[in-house]
């Protein structure tokens, strides 16, 4: 389409000029190490692994009770996910995940995907195979890193000040006697916060935009030193403690 080939033209350009910055390799692949993004710009309309990644990525920039799929479609929602994210970075904000957009997720990124401010090691205090618990260990450690994300962009809204993860990922061997056998934990897409009260009601506030589905804090039996954020196919937000809830 006109807009990649002149995205292809402008990467080129730079090379031939010294101006790529980092992340920037030739034609419209944008590395870090974890991955390289080869179908770039990201617009409205496509659909393919790039996407399903950037999805990943912008899945905490949504708007109250949503969630976005991750399906590698860039639909309406993906994009005003997008915008959000363009808009609290101070980047162009036109819901294409282009050059610019692309670098900021990479300024982001360790080098095995994870968001800069969060790592396995917290999401996991359990066993460090991720097996063992209601799905295979693929699976949580892909649900771990996009709950991740999704804390990363709590962490932004909250003016970058850090966040205490107590729990994450547990197999059934780890999890409580009088844990429930629905436990997202069990899944690895569950985090368990802790701080002052005013700051766990903060995340379980900004959990609603952030889309989790499963929110519960101050006020709910067993959490008032904790707020458990998760994605559950059965909303329920419960922090009746918190008063901004």
């Amino acid at each position: 389409m006109v807009r990649r080939a002149l995205y292809s033209l402008l990467a080129c350009v730079m090379l031939m000029i010294g101006m790529v910055g980092t992340g920037v390799t030739a034609g419209t692949a944008h590395a870090v190490a974890c991955r390289t993004w080869s179908n770039l710009p990201l617009e409205p309309g496509e659909s393919n692994e790039d996407v399903r990644q950037l999805q990943i990525r912008v899945a905490g920039w949504v708007t109250s009770g949503e969630r976005l799929s991750y399906d590698g479609v860039y639909g309406d929602r993906t994009e005003a996910a997008v915008r959000k994210f363009q808009q609290a970075y101070n980047l162009d904000v036109d819901g294409v995940a282009g050059t610019q957009t692309i670098t900021k997720i990479n300024q982001l990124s360790d080098s095995d995907c994870t968001p800069i401010h969060f790592s396995y090691a917290e999401l996991n205090r359990c066993n460090s195979t991720w097996a063992g618990g209601a799905v295979s260990a693929a699976t949580a450690k892909a649900n771990a890193l996009k709950t991740m994300w999704k804390l990363e962009a709590i962490r932004h809204k909250l003016g970058d000040t850090s966040m205490t993860v107590s729990s994450g990922f547990r197999s059934d061997a780890c999890q409580p006697p009088d844990s429930a056998p629905s436990s997202r934990h069990r899944f690895g897409d569950a985090a368990d916060l802790t701080g002052t009260l005013a700051r766990r009601c903060s995340y379980a506030v900004q959990g609603k935009t952030a889309g989790f589905s499963e929110i519960l804090g101050q006020g709910y039996a067993g959490h008032n030193d904790h707020t458990h954020l998760a994605h559950d196919p059965s909303p329920f937000w419960s922090a009746p403690g918190c008063s901004n809830f």
